[in-house]
């Protein structure tokens, strides 16, 4: 079904260029939809959020996105304004993120995406478009390794789990979540000037990123009974060193570094359980699964105070702050403030 109401008109975006210099400019300017990329689904974006692959797509940083002018965003929440596939109609709330979104593929960003049916989720009773932004790639990435450990068997009875970069989205749903469920959280951060906002959350422990650097050994005393990590490089290399028998690391990130350089100790003299979580090609039914539970059983009574609200005009601005290190916990964009 075709909605040819969105027929030669226009829409606002968060617009990325590059200069014959090489460096990168960042506009709202106003696209026509019918420029967008061909797709089953053209769906109109009502919230989206800004994400760390967001500032790396706007800034021009490799390994996000390869070609300009773009529009960024990873994720996107709205209804369908066009379809030509039978299970999505046009007034229906769905749910879009990772896949290509927002890489090589137009984001959230703007006021209207077109992407292939297979990338698009129904909204799940109970969550709304805007609690779904709220969490966002960052909290459904935290979801996946909150579900990853808990697979591996991890309880609240073992002891603390370390989550590093603690004051990112990632850091700041896993806090909450692990909380929620019973566990006793230990937030790594080079923040300490946050530490009344991490306790807040539900963290019972600060620890000063810089610990972890400090772990010269191959194995050092235990001191974790698991970890959610979003760092990688050397962060992650000497957590695994501090986890108890048993334990499990959930590795998401790489915020710090993508290189791992370790040894086999933690491995085969403590069992420890290293957990790859990647969200951006699951399958389709686990990513409606995930969202499911995020509405439902898993879902924060106190959503609406995760994020700090700004529109689409001020992307430009936050997306520089982030570039700065200057950001803590997540912005929901209101694509129609």
């Amino acid at each position: 079904m075709i909605d040819s109401d969105t027929t030669n008109k226009h829409y606002r975006a968060f617009w990325v260029t590059k200069t014959e210099a090489g460096t990168f400019n960042q506009n709202i300017v106003e696209r026509a939809i019918d420029e967008l990329p061909a797709g089953d689904v053209l769906v109109r974006v009502q919230y989206s959020s800004l994400n760390y692959k967001d500032m790396i797509s706007a800034t021009g940083r490799p390994g996000v996105t390869r070609n300009y002018p773009h529009q960024p965003g990873i994720d996107a929440a709205g209804v369908v304004a066009e379809s030509s596939v039978e299970n999505f109609a046009p007034g229906d709330e769905v749910i879009v993120c990772g896949y290509d979104l927002g890489m090589n593929t137009y984001g959230g960003l703007g006021e209207y995406i077109r992407v292939p049916a297979s990338w698009v989720v129904a909204a799940p009773p109970g969550l709304s478009g805007r609690e779904a932004m709220i969490y966002g790639t960052a909290g459904f990435t935290a979801a996946l390794c909150v579900e990853k450990l808990l697979q591996m068997g991890a309880d609240p009875a073992d002891g603390d789990v370390a989550i590093t970069g603690a004051t990112g989205g990632v850091g700041t749903f896993a806090i909450r979540l692990l909380s929620r469920l019973g566990f006793s959280v230990a937030a790594v951060t080079g923040k300490l000037e946050t530490a009344a906002h991490l306790r807040a959350l539900g963290a019972q422990q600060i620890v000063e990123r810089n610990l972890l650097l400090e772990q010269k050994r191959p194995l050092e005393k235990p001191r974790f009974a698991h970890g959610v990590d979003t760092l990688g490089g050397e962060y992650l290399a000497n957590l695994l060193k501090l986890i108890h028998y048993s334990g499990s690391v959930a590795a998401c990130g790489l915020a710090s570094s993508f290189d791992l350089h370790t040894s086999v100790l933690p491995f085969i003299l403590r069992n420890v359980n290293l957990l790859g979580v990647d969200c951006v090609e699951l399958p389709l039914s686990k990513k409606a699964a995930n969202w499911a539970r995020l509405g439902s059983e898993w879902k924060l009574d106190d959503l609406e105070s995760m994020a700090e609200e700004i529109g689409l005009e001020e992307v430009p601005e936050y997306i520089d702050r982030m570039a700065r290190g200057q950001v803590v916990g997540r912005y929901l964009v209101n694509i129609n403030r």
